[in-house]
């Protein structure tokens, strides 16, 4: 990482942007390290207090390739994007990184991250955390509805929680 690229911020600030993005615009889920990552899109999750420490709330369907990459490495990213890199974000959404290079193949320029993870120089915002809970939502506790809706194949997700380590912003 290139120090006059991304500054690094203290996790409790710079909150309201990264929490009014989830939910509202794709981010990339980030699971591995410099030898071994992949990207997935996502975009639940949430952003609050755990155990007393900055947390963030994400969640994974165990068929995806990035899910063994959080499960095998305690630090993840979740990186936000310009508007302009939506067709990125739709490709990594898409795309099986068991089958291709996501990074290469959208032009995307990897770089460790302070703790060892994996992040994108084109990203705005970068959150760096470190797993504090990973473990497959309930479903018996899910509404009917819901399951019908999301989990038809009851592929539910596994909820992600990590704790922020830095909010790594952009420098204009």
């Amino acid at each position: 990482m290139n120090a006059t690229e991304f500054h690094a911020t203290d996790p409790f600030s710079l909150w309201v942007r990264p929490m009014a993005e989830i939910g509202q615009r794709w981010m990339l889920i980030t699971g591995g390290n410099r030898a071994r990552f992949n990207p997935m899109t996502a975009s639940w999750g949430a952003l609050g207090v755990l155990w007393e420490r900055p947390a963030a709330f994400c969640f994974v369907r165990p068929s995806r390739y990035t899910f063994e990459l959080l499960q095998s490495h305690d630090v993840f990213t979740l990186s936000f994007f310009p508007d302009s890199h939506r067709s990125m974000l739709q490709f990594c959404g898409t795309h099986s990184g068991r089958d291709v290079d996501k990074a290469q193949a959208c032009g995307l320029t990897p770089w460790e991250t302070p703790h060892g993870g994996v992040a994108f120089r084109e990203a705005e915002r970068v959150l760096e955390c470190r797993r504090l809970y990973f473990s497959p939502l309930q479903a018996d506790d899910i509404p009917a509805a819901i399951q019908a809706e999301f989990y038809p194949r009851d592929d539910v997700h596994y909820l992600l929680i990590g704790e922020i380590l830095h909010v790594l912003e952009r420098v204009a």
